[in-house]
């Protein structure tokens, strides 16, 4: 009876936390713009419109003729229709712009791995990716789980995830120390 007691409360400790809603990741999610974000823009037949573009720290890119305008929180395909809509207004008849990412912003990744820091993100990256990155975890390493953090908009929420979890940019992945 004891024993079954013991494998039933170790069992309850081994069950998988349910990842808050707003953490919930997909690989297919459509990619919302922050700052660090570099965007290349391209308007046919206009090569003095089309260049590579910063969204800078209060979200918005500075884009001749455009001005500032607001990026984060957007998909490249509703800054495509920003621009054109904008361009339209006044300066090109019929504008034809396409808008890709030219480099996310970086992961961070602390705790017990071998090089902690800054690393530039790759598309389709998980957690088991971010540690490889940084050279692997470190002997103290509990190496089934990370802890995520990751801000949204003006709150940052934070929770363990199991190691094939899709990190984003703009991400911090902290390994935690075991304690046998």
């Amino acid at each position: 009876m004891l024993a079954l007691l013991a494998t039933a409360a170790l069992a309850g400790c081994a069950a998988p936390r349910a990842v808050p809603p707003p953490l919930a990741a997909a690989f297919d999610e459509p990619y919302a713009l922050a700052s660090g974000d570099r965007l290349r823009v391209n308007v046919f037949g206009q090569q003095n419109l089309s260049n590579s573009y910063a969204v800078e720290p209060d979200g918005a890119i500075a884009m001749p003729l455009v001005g500032r305008l607001k990026v984060e929180g957007q998909t490249s395909d509703q800054v495509r229709t920003g621009i054109e809509s904008k361009l339209k207004s006044g300066f090109l008849r019929d504008p034809n712009v396409s808008v890709e990412i030219e480099s996310y912003r970086p992961f961070f990744i602390l705790g017990e791995v071998t090089q902690s820091g800054q690393y530039p993100y790759v598309a389709g990256m998980t957690a088991q990716n971010a540690v490889a990155i940084a050279n692997g975890f470190s002997p103290r390493a509990v190496q089934n789980r990370v802890e995520l953090t990751r801000r949204i908009g003006d709150r940052v929420y934070k929770a363990e995830v199991p190691l094939t979890y899709p990190i984003r940019p703009g991400d911090t992945v902290t390994v935690l120390e075991r304690w046998f």
